[in-house]
């Protein structure tokens, strides 16, 4: 077995990240640290005069993109992780001033609806700044902030879309019914009209506009069972369909940023795959996937499409960033984001296919220690969260550090997971605690029965779903699992549900109510309470570790410290560990560290793996 790998060269800051090339290709910015906390630098894209543009000294900004002019960086931030994001502009040219929250509202989210090439000095907002349960939309003015109100959000809505132009054309809305609405108008300050309508399962969100402006080009499952990628005629409705795949749904459209073209598909299977619609983009694609043995994640151009920066997933060379120029014929390795980081020390990631019960396929994930055989390991099922997303494969620093410290690692795609079709997704529909959780059963089942897992030294472990699935494995099948690990997971759905922000209201009838139920409704309550850990706490046997975020908006602090609370009542010893300035997730590399400490002694004391001293 490799050595000891440090929790910080996993889960500290990495040295750099998120690289992209400015518009007109004569700059690269990335992100990272200043002062242990994550920022954005700008450099010639020679590497010279390397400086930090943003100074944030909190949370640190993660995530970001340039102005169409190159004169300014937008990101967005929160505080303390309450999720209430703010529009922050970073000024290149004026490096001495912070950054500016152009959206200074408080108790209000924003959020980033487009950065149209054909405005460069004004980018599209949204905000529940008039109803905090609705987005409207706005134009805001980077160089000022002056918001202007371009679209009133009627409280369905749930997504804005604009043309090439910048023209705010497009909107997507929840039916009363839980099913979804397409929205069209020809010019701004018109009404919009309805253009489709598509059955819950179906989706029908647009991805964007042609070049021309007369089709919307959406994902849609009418008429199939995995989302397909259709142009639909926004003058008369006509669909057809561009592209698809019987087996898995469309992950997105690649559209060239400076024509509006359609490019190609990409589709993620066991890993990512392009489908290329044009022969020179498809063979550009061909010549990224020459330079690294991953999966391209990341890619970005300047304005002429000389200059590409693409970022790599893989499993064991996590983010290997490269500028290509293809005038040149050239390309170099900009960055490995944790250089620290040994290929060689680290764990493949092998896509296994896991039969369920009742005849689905599970698409999971194993991951074993390095030179150690795979038989009677002691294991940890990693459930994802959502429930609405999807395992995948790449670099997982969960899977490698718990794999470093000796445990077979398990992650299933269990049903209600996307990406694989509308039959599967919707297999979970009322299904919390039971076929669901029955997948994870199975999973378990599975690896016991191939050899790798010992059926004594078996962990379930998640966040926000996957703590759920977790403290469900404590409370409905407590003999399975040696030890159990809840990260910001719902205790009851019941005051889960009641809890969710009034911003989350426009798109619960299509989620969590089609799905789970609503508590107001006499019929769905008595269901939602039976299927909540909370009301099964005297089933629990296995230790327990739950970890939460004070300021969490999705999943608060009720959830965690009731059952905590329910179990302390019993003089059941349970570990809890809370963080008052983090919400659903640690962002903070201190915090961070403190909560892999935490469940590296966990398990090692209760399933037998290695910790650092």
């Amino acid at each position: 077995m490799p050595p000891l790998i440090p929790l910080a060269h996993f889960f500290d800051n990495p040295q750099r990240a998120a690289a992209r090339v400015s518009p007109d290709g004569t700059r690269l910015a990335w992100v990272a640290p200043l002062d242990g906390v994550l920022n954005v630098w700008v450099a010639s894209v020679d590497g010279e005069d390397a400086r930090p543009v943003t100074r944030d000294r909190d949370r640190g900004v993660r995530s970001y993109v340039w102005a169409r002019d190159g004169a300014r960086i937008i990101y967005m931030q929160d505080t303390a992780g309450e999720e209430d994001y703010h529009v922050h502009v970073a000024d290149l040219a004026r490096p001495d001033r912070p950054a500016r929250d152009v959206t200074p509202f408080p108790g209000v989210r924003a959020g980033l609806v487009a950065v149209p090439r054909a405005t460069p000095r004004d980018i599209l907002v949204s905000l529940n700044l008039r109803d905090r349960s609705a987005f409207d939309a706005y134009r805001l003015r980077l160089a000022t902030g002056r918001l202007e109100r371009v679209a009133e959000n009627p409280g369905n809505v749930i997504g804005w879309l604009a043309d090439r132009q910048g023209r705010l054309r497009a909107a997507y809305a929840q039916t009363e019914t839980g099913d979804y609405r397409l929205l069209v108008r020809d010019r701004e300050g018109e009404p919009f009209r309805v253009l489709a309508e598509f059955a819950n399962e179906d989706e029908g969100g647009p991805f964007a506009f042609s070049p021309d402006g007369r089709e919307l080009w959406i994902g849609s499952a009418r008429d199939a069972d995995t989302e397909r990628l259709v142009a639909i005629d926004c003058a008369t409705g006509e669909e057809r369909v561009i592209d698809g795949d019987p087996e898995v749904d469309l992950g997105r459209p690649v559209i060239r940023d400076t024509t509006g073209e359609l490019l190609g598909a990409l589709y993620l299977r066991d890993r990512l795959e392009l489908r290329a619609f044009d022969a020179e983009f498809g063979a550009l694609w061909e010549g990224f996937r020459a330079l690294h043995h991953g999966d391209p994640a990341a890619v970005s151009s300047d304005d002429a499409e000389r200059l590409w920066v693409v970022a790599f997933d893989d499993d064991r060379d996590p983010g290997a960033t490269f500028l290509v120029d293809r005038a040149a014929g050239a390309s170099r390795l900009l960055f490995r984001p944790r250089p620290w980081l040994r290929p060689e020390d680290l764990a493949p990631m092998t896509p296994v296919a896991i039969r369920s019960r009742d005849g689905l396929t599970l698409r999971s994930y194993l991951t074993v220690p390095v030179d150690v055989e795979p038989r009677g390991l002691p294991m940890v099922l990693v459930v994802h969260g959502g429930p609405w997303s999807r395992d995948s494969w790449g670099y997982d620093a969960e899977a490698q550090f718990l794999a470093n410290r000796g445990y077979a690692v398990l992650q299933v795609n269990y049903r209600g997971s996307t990406g694989f079709g509308k039959r599967f997704t919707h297999a979970a529909e009322r299904q919390f605690a039971g076929a669901m959780h029955d997948d994870l059963v199975d999973a378990v089942r599975w690896a016991v029965d191939a050899g790798v897992a010992d059926p004594a030294r078996v962990a379930i472990y998640g966040g926000s779903y996957g703590g759920y699935a977790a403290l469900v494995g404590a409370t409905f099948t407590p003999d399975l699992f040696a030890a159990v690990i809840s990260y910001v997971g719902p205790s009851s759905l019941v005051t889960l549900v009641r809890s969710f922000p009034p911003y989350w209201r426009p798109f619960m009838e299509s989620t969590w109510f089609r799905y789970v139920g609503d508590p107001d409704r006499p019929e769905d309550l008595a269901d939602m309470e039976a299927r909540s850990p909370l009301n099964r706490v005297d089933a629990i046997t296995a230790p327990l570790l739950v970890i939460q975020g004070a300021t969490d908006p999705r999943v608060t602090r009720r959830e965690s410290e009731q059952i905590v609370d329910a179990l302390r009542a019993r003089g059941v010893d349970v570990e809890y560990l809370v963080k008052e300035d983090e919400g659903h997730g640690f962002v903070k590399p201190e915090n961070r560290m403190e909560a892999y400490r935490a469940i590296e002694r966990f398990l090692a004391r209760h399933l037998g793996g290695r910790a650092e001293a």
